[in-house]
């Protein structure tokens, strides 16, 4: 069996952690810049509060003091997250973290019954350790756990542990799986799966596979197989991702070329240094600007376009450079722009990547690879040493607007909670 734990509504969890004074009342966590909704309490889920809704929808609500809102604390996320993760790890013999509130945990070799017992104490420790609500989805597979899991969030009376075991179980479950909610279907497939008659999960896996295959490709055979109840996707296929995005929306908006460049190779030589630390190389730099769509007075423009490498790579100077490549080519002038992005795609193993016969290049490419590699050592996410004299000076996530942050209780001393 595998089960899948996940922390409920995370980044709101967090923020309860440390201020009990929040627990029962609807709040919201806000993305970068305090831009949208991210993470909604369930309380704020009843008052009808969208993800992706932009904070100034429901600044009234604040206001009014019928919402409380906090700006991302990732400094906060984090550390918790890698708490969770250690108690998941002294309980399970294997923990396959997924996000920085899901880990996958394989558990071939122990029935049933004693796994649903060790859910049920992981989760009493969790909360008692960490003050962290989660939930433990168990099947057959991963896809499947994942859908016990969201059974065991939304139902009380499984105190938080869901098992799908068996056919009759699995049916059933599928038949009340709205087809958008399964694992691999999401926003893409889900509209046009639903335009051909196929608005469940139990309707995706009555669909012939060859058909499924002919359609979707390897990624939706596999997620068929999954909900057959035939494991298809493995840890492999999970850590390897099919692309990395690092994009953020602007404190400002900005119409300079020279800083939409310093943002840029920002943001490109985080895809980079991502795509080292996975030890996968890409092909493909893709970059995107948005204007405000919410500023009616403004023109809008939303360029994206794509730079193919002849080889595969992962330097953070080749990837800046074909980032700042591409972004002269959508950028123009006149237009102010709240937010950019670097998606890296194509993406293969970094053992795998092929030359070209006449690779005039290759004695420099093999210096940027040796370079990035020794500011690998050097760097961290909280302090970027060594950078390239495109990227702005300090970190890349200064300037940021956080107006209602919380403390970082957990890693700063001067930030503990005091008892009084």
């Amino acid at each position: 069996m595998i089960a899948l734990a996940d922390c409920n509504n995370f980044f709101v969890s967090c923020e309860r952690a440390f201020q009990p004074q929040l627990e029962g009342k609807p709040v919201v966590v806000l993305s970068n810049n305090d831009g949208c909704v991210v993470a909604r309490s369930n309380e704020s889920k009843a008052m009808g509060i969208k993800m992706g809704t932009p904070f100034f929808q429901v600044k009234d609500l604040v206001d009014e003091g019928k919402l409380v809102v906090r700006s991302s604390n990732y400094t906060l996320y984090g550390d918790l997250s890698r708490r969770v993760m250690s108690i998941l790890r002294d309980t399970y013999p294997a923990v396959e973290a997924y996000s920085i509130d899901e880990a996958f945990l394989p558990s071939d070799g122990i029935d049933v019954p004693t796994l649903q017992h060790i859910s049920r104490e992981t989760i009493v420790k969790i909360r008692r350790w960490t003050g962290i609500p989660v939930s433990v989805g168990i099947a057959h597979t991963r896809t499947l756990a994942k859908i016990a899991n969201h059974f065991a969030k939304k139902y009380p009376a499984y105190h938080g542990v869901c098992t799908i075991d068996n056919d009759e179980k699995r049916l059933k479950a599928l038949s009340l799986t709205p087809i958008d909610d399964v694992w691999g279907i999401g926003w893409r497939w889900g509209p046009k799966l639903r335009k051909w008659g196929v608005n469940t999960a139990l309707d995706f896996v009555n669909i012939n596979s060859g058909a499924i295959y002919s359609a979707m490709g390897i990624n939706g055979l596999r997620t068929w197989k999954e909900l057959s109840g035939i494991r298809a996707i493995t840890s492999e296929v999970i850590q390897r991702r099919q692309s990395i995005c690092t994009s953020r929306s602007f404190a400002d908006m900005i119409s300079d070329i020279g800083e939409l460049e310093k943002r840029v190779a920002d943001f490109a030589a985080k895809c980079a240094q991502k795509l080292r630390q996975e030890g996968s190389a890409a092909y493909c730099v893709c970059v995107f600007l948005y204007t405000n769509r919410f500023r009616e007075d403004l023109r809008q423009h939303y360029p994206c376009t794509t730079v193919k490498l002849p080889v595969a790579c992962n330097s953070t100077k080749e990837i800046v450079d074909a980032a700042l490549m591409a972004l002269h080519s959508i950028y123009l002038e006149g237009f102010q722009y709240k937010k950019a992005g670097v998606v890296v795609t194509d993406i293969i193993e970094e053992e795998a990547v092929q030359g070209v016969l006449f690779d005039y290049d290759l004695e420099m490419r093999d210096k940027q690879d040796a370079l990035s590699k020794v500011m690998d050592r050097l760097n961290t996410d909280s302090a970027q040493l060594l950078r390239l004299a495109t990227q702005r000076p300090g970190h890349y996530a200064d300037g940021i607007r956080r107006e209602h942050c919380s403390k970082p209780f957990s890693t700063s001393w001067k930030d503990m909670i005091e008892v009084k």
